[in-house]
C-alpha cells in the first residue's frame, strides 16, 4: 500500500510539472505544447489522485488560480481574489449542482477577462484578470474598445466583470490584411491578449476588441429583487453588451445546453463552454467558495465527440522562415456535423508525445467543437520517420529546440520556398507595393528562372517575350506589371526594411528604427545590438535577429543590389534646432498617461524636440517619466540606483516650458 501511495505522488509530481509548464506557455507565451483534450485528461487524472491520496503538492495546478503577469503595464490588486470555475462536461452533473434553484446559463468566452470601473458615470478604471490576485492597468485601452461605453446613466459607483473578446469575422478579417502567411495570427484569443495588453491604444482601437458583461460585482443603491437576471438587464439598459444567456431550471436545463450546441459552428465569438450562475444572489453567495472556485457558479466543457480513424501520412509544409508544419491526414470522418480528414499536429514535439506511425489507430476531435486534433494514439507505433530532406528543395532538415518545444527546419538558404515567401514579403502592399506579382506569380518566375534574387524583380524586361507568352499573361498584363515595377522603385526607406522579412521586423518597427537611426541605413545595420535596443520598443530578440541577419555577406550584397535599383525618398525634414529643447536627452516612459492619448504620441512629441525616447533604464537615460514617481517598480528603482530624476507629466511639461526645477 505504501509502495503504491509512493507511486500515485510520483505521478502526481510528474502531472503537476506537465500542467504548469502547458499553462505557462499558453497564458505567458501564446503558445501550444498540447492539446486541450490532453490538459482536461491530465488535469482530471491529478484531481482523481489528490482525492485518492489525500495530498495536495505545493504548486499543484489545481491550487492555482492564474499565473505570473510579464509586462510593463501598470499592476494592480484586485480587491477580492478572482476566481476560475470548477468544471463538468455531464448534464446531469450540472443539474445535480443547480438543484431546485433557477439559473442563467451562458456562453463561457475565451478572450481575456476584464474588470470595469465606474464613478459618477465614467469609465475610470480597467484591469485584466492578471493571476487572480493582481492584474493589469489598461484604461486606455479598454477606452478605445468598440463597444464599452465611455458614460452611463447611473451615477454611483459600478464594477464589473467582463470578457473581452475579438470576433471570428474581425479575426478573418485582420488576418487577411497580412499578406504574409507566416505572420499571420494563430486564433482569436491570443490576438485578442495581445491587443487588450498593448502600450499603444491606436493599435488597440484598430483590432476592434468586444466587451461582452458576465457579472455585476458592485452598484450600490440598486435594488435587483436577489436576481442576477435583475442585474444582467440593468446592465443593458446601461449600454453594455452582456453574454447571451438562457433562464434555466433543472428541467429545462438540457434543452437549454443542446439550444447553445446548436449555436456553436456560427456563433462569432469563440467560447470554449459554458458558464451556469445561480440566479438567487444571496443562496449564491452563501455558498462561499472553495481555495480556487466559487460555488455559486460552474463551467460546462462540451463532451468532445471523438471519432476513431487511421493515420494515412503526414504531410510536411515548409515556410518563408524555413518551418516545416506537420499535418496529420486520416480517413475522413463524421465530426460536430462536418467531414474532417486533416489536422495540425504543430511541431516535432508533440508528434513525439503521440508516438505516431503511419496506420496508427488514431481518435480525432474537435477543440471547442470547431479545430480538428488528434486527441489520443491508439497503437502508438511510433514509426513515422521525421524527414531528412525539405518537401520543397530537397535540401537537409534539421530539429531545432527552442526552450522545451522541438521544429523541423529546412537549412537550405536557397530553398524554393523560402524564396517564394520572401519575395511575396517585399512586393506586398506594406513594402514595395508591387500590384500583378502574386505568389502564384512569383512561384511561375521562380521557377522558370527569371527572379533569383530581390534586384532580378526591376529587371524582368529582359524576359519580356518568355512572360508575354505564359499563360494568363499577355502584353497588357506584362505593361502593367512593368508600370507598377516603375513606381514601386521609387519608395520608402521603412518599406523597404519591412519587406526584407528580418524576423520580428513589421512596418511600425521599421519605422522605429529610422527614426532612431535618424534614417541612416548604414548606421542601422551596422548597430549593435545594445545600441539597437536602446529604440523604443526593440528588444533583445529582435536586436539579436537584426544583427544576425546583417551578418550574413549574402544578405548585405543582396540588399545593396535591391537599393541600387531604388530611389528612397528622402527622410523627413528635421524641425529647426531652435525648437530641438531636448537634444541630447534620452527619455524613458512608463506607467499610464493622462495628458496624451497614449505614451506614443508623448514619445513623438520627445522625438519632434531632439530627444530619444527608449525603452530601458540605462546609465545613458537622463530622465524616466512615470505618474506613480513613488511606486516600487523596477524601472524606478532601477532609475533610483543610477541617480535619474524620475518625472511625472506635469514636470516634463514644466521641463519643456523650462520652468522645471529639481527638489
Amino acid at each position: 500500500m505504501e509502495q503504491n501511495q509512493d507511486a500515485r505522488i510520483l505521478r502526481m509530481k510528474e502531472l503537476a510539472a506537465e500542467l504548469s509548464e502547458a499553462a505557462k506557455t499558453y497564458y505567458q507565451e501564446s503558445r501550444e505544447i498540447m492539446s486541450n483534450f490532453e490538459y482536461d485528461r491530465m488535469y482530471d487524472e491529478l484531481l482523481a489522485l489528490e482525492a485518492e491520496t489525500g495530498v495536495v503538492l505545493a504548486g499543484s495546478p489545481t491550487q492555482k488560480v492564474g499565473y505570473e503577469i510579464l509586462s510593463e503595464l501598470p499592476k494592480e490588486a484586485h480587491e477580492a481574489p478572482m476566481l476560475s470555475l470548477d468544471k463538468t462536461k455531464d448534464v446531469e452533473a450540472l443539474k445535480e449542482w443547480l438543484g431546485s434553484q433557477k439559473g442563467l446559463l451562458s456562453w463561457k468566452l475565451d478572450g481575456l477577462t476584464i474588470v470595469l470601473t465606474y464613478e459618477n458615470g465614467e469609465l475610470v478604471k480597467a484591469v485584466t484578470r492578471g493571476n487572480g490576485e493582481i492584474g493589469e492597468v489598461i484604461t486606455n485601452n479598454a477606452r478605445v474598445f468598440a463597444n464599452v461605453p465611455l458614460k452611463i446613466a447611473y451615477q454611483g459607483q459600478l464594477i464589473l466583470r467582463g470578457e473581452a473578446v475579438i470576433k471570428y469575422s474581425d479575426f478573418a478579417r485582420i488576418n487577411g490584411e497580412i499578406e504574409d502567411v507566416d505572420a499571420k495570427y494563430k486564433n482569436p484569443r491570443n490576438l485578442c491578449s495581445g491587443s487588450v495588453r498593448q502600450l499603444n491604444n491606436e493599435i488597440t482601437a484598430r483590432r476592434n476588441v468586444n466587451f461582452e458583461a458576465f457579472m455585476l460585482v458592485r452598484a450600490d443603491g440598486v435594488d435587483f429583487s436577489n436576481s442576477r437576471k435583475a442585474q444582467f438587464e440593468w446592465l443593458k439598459g446601461q449600454g453594455f453588451d452582456v453574454v447571451e444567456y438562457l433562464e434555466v431550471d433543472r428541467e429545462s436545463l438540457a434543452d437549454g445546453v443542446k439550444t447553445f450546441a446548436e449555436k456553436v459552428q456560427s456563433y462569432d465569438i469563440p467560447s470554449d463552454g459554458l458558464v451556469l450562475l445561480m440566479d438567487d444572489i444571496a443562496y449564491g453567495e452563501s455558498l462561499g467558495r472553495t481555495a480556487k472556485f466559487p460555488r455559486n457558479s460552474i463551467a460546462f466543457k462540451w463532451a468532445d465527440e471523438i471519432r476513431e480513424t487511421c493515420l494515412q501520412e503526414i504531410e510536411w509544409s515548409a515556410s518563408r522562415t524555413g518551418l516545416i508544419n506537420p499535418v496529420a491526414i486520416f480517413d475522413p470522418v463524421e465530426l460536430e456535423g462536418t467531414t474532417v480528414s486533416r489536422a495540425s499536429v504543430h511541431n516535432i514535439s508533440i508528434v513525439e508525445a503521440l508516438e505516431l506511425g503511419i496506420g496508427d489507430r488514431i481518435t480525432v476531435y474537435k477543440a471547442n467543437m470547431i479545430i480538428p486534433q488528434i486527441a489520443e494514439n491508439l497503437t502508438r507505433s511510433g514509426n513515422l520517420e521525421i524527414p531528412a530532406h525539405c518537401p520543397v528543395c530537397g535540401g537537409d532538415t534539421e530539429v531545432r529546440q527552442a526552450t522545451d518545444v522541438k521544429s523541423l527546419y529546412c537549412t537550405n538558404p536557397d530553398c524554393q520556398a523560402k524564396k517564394i515567401k520572401s519575395f511575396a514579403l517585399l512586393v506586398s502592399r506594406d513594402a514595395l507595393n508591387i500590384d500583378g506579382l502574386s505568389e502564384a506569380t512569383l512561384e511561375r518566375f521562380i521557377a522558370a528562372g527569371f527572379i533569383h534574387s530581390y534586384k532580378d524583380l526591376f529587371h524582368l524586361d529582359q524576359h519580356k517575350d518568355e512572360i508575354i507568352e505564359m499563360e494568363g499573361f499577355g502584353q497588357k498584363s506584362y505593361d502593367n506589371l512593368q508600370a507598377a515595377v516603375k513606381t514601386a522603385a521609387q519608395t520608402t526607406l521603412p518599406r523597404v526594411i519591412y519587406g526584407l522579412g528580418i524576423a520580428g521586423i513589421g512596418l511600425a518597427n521599421a519605422k522605429v528604427l529610422c527614426r532612431h537611426f535618424h534614417y541612416d541605413f548604414d548606421a542601422m545595420r551596422r548597430a549593435s545590438a545594445e545600441k539597437l535596443t536602446e529604440a523604443d520598443g526593440i528588444g533583445a530578440v529582435l536586436a539579436e535577429g537584426w544583427c544576425g541577419y546583417f551578418a550574413s555577406g549574402k544578405n548585405n550584397q543582396m540588399v545593396d543590389e535591391l537599393l541600387a535599383e531604388l530611389e528612397i525618398e528622402a527622410a523627413p525634414a528635421q524641425a529647426d534646432a531652435s525648437s530641438q529643447s531636448l537634444a541630447g536627452m534620452t527619455f524613458v516612459i512608463t506607467g499610464s498617461v493622462e495628458h496624451f492619448a497614449n505614451r506614443k504620441e508623448l514619445q513623438e512629441l520627445i522625438e519632434s524636440k531632439g530627444g530619444k525616447a527608449t525603452g530601458s533604464v540605462t546609465t545613458k537615460t537622463t530622465y524616466l517619466i512615470n505618474n506613480d514617481t513613488a511606486s516600487a517598480s523596477s524601472k524606478n528603482k532601477k532609475a533610483r540606483e543610477l541617480g535619474i530624476p524620475i518625472l511625472s507629466e506635469e514636470d516634463f511639461l514644466k521641463l519643456l516650458e523650462g520652468t522645471y526645477h529639481a527638489d
